[in-house]
């Protein structure tokens, strides 16, 4: 099975719920989305509201993978940038694959996918991401093609005396 990816879908209820259960799901599985477990979808819903204002004022761009029965697998942001001296990249944020779905190579799709998406975006030569050290993570995206530019020791507090890289990411698509 192979996930079908949709940049820009129309937001409804059933769209809303499943990546609200997703950010959920995948939080509360140890993912570094923004959340430290454990959480329930009325704590991540403000941040949805914030990204759903984005959307609207053409900030950021949603990219969804569907799984073979139609339900939201995986997601992330692409989001402008609004200096005009670094119009020529974009961040991408909150990458997410349930956590049902991992070891699938999914994770890896929705990073192609996402790369095909910003090479559609007019202007854009590369895409950063920042990401939380201390998962294992960083040599995910290394194998996505992603270099590491920079890295903020201890910039992260997951929790008191647990604190974690910042780590910035860069994938060029020229």
């Amino acid at each position: 099975m192979t996930l079908t990816f949709r940049l820009d879908p129309e937001i409804d209820p059933a769209l809303r719920d499943g990546v609200l259960a997703l950010w959920a799901d995948v939080s509360n599985a140890g993912g570094a989305v923004g959340f430290v477990p454990p959480v329930t979808v009325e704590d991540i819903r403000p941040e949805w509201l914030k990204r759903l204002a984005q959307l609207s004022e053409g900030d950021i761009r949603l990219l969804v993978g569907y799984d073979e029965d139609g339900a939201v697998a995986a997601t992330t942001f692409l989001a402008y940038n609004t200096h005009r001296l670094m119009k020529h990249w974009i961040w991408l944020y909150v990458v997410m694959v349930h956590p049902k779905h991992q070891g699938k190579g999914y994770g890896r799709d929705l990073m192609a996918a996402a790369a095909d998406a910003a090479r559609g975006m007019d202007g854009i030569d590369a895409i950063r991401l920042t990401c939380r050290g201390g998962t294992g993570v960083d040599r995910f995206y290394a194998s996505c093609g992603y270099k590491e530019v920079g890295r903020v020791p201890g910039a992260i507090r997951v929790a008191p005396g647990d604190d974690r890289d910042d780590i910035t990411m860069l994938l060029p698509l020229g």
